[in-house]
C-alpha cells in the first residue's frame, strides 16, 4: 500500500482520490507517522438522472383568486403591528 505525506497528499489530492476509487487505497503521514487511510466505497452511490421539468404542466387545473395580492393583509397586519382600533 502507498504511503504518501500529507504535503504531497494536498498537492496531488484529485489523483490521489481517482486512484483509490478505482481500489488502491493509500496512507497519509504526518512526519513519517501514518495518520489515516483511504480507501475506496464498497459501491460507490449511483446519481439518479435529473428528471427535465415541464413548464406548463399545471396549466388550467389550478386557480389564482383575483385578491392574491391582499389576502389576509388585515390579519398579517395585525401579527406585525397588533391589532389597530
Amino acid at each position: 500500500m502507498k504511503t504518501v505525506n500529507i504535503h504531497e497528499a494536498k498537492t496531488h489530492l484529485s489523483r490521489l482520490v481517482e486512484e483509490a476509487a478505482k481500489g488502491e487505497a493509500f496512507v497519509i503521514a504526518k512526519a513519517g507517522k501514518p495518520m489515516v487511510k483511504v480507501v475506496p466505497l464498497e459501491k460507490a452511490p449511483v446519481e439518479e438522472p435529473k428528471k427535465k421539468r415541464r413548464i406548463g404542466f399545471l396549466k388550467g387545473q389550478i386557480s389564482v383568486p383575483d385578491d392574491f395580492d391582499t389576502m389576509f393583509a388585515k390579519e398579517i397586519e395585525e401579527m406585525f403591528y397588533g391589532e389597530h382600533k
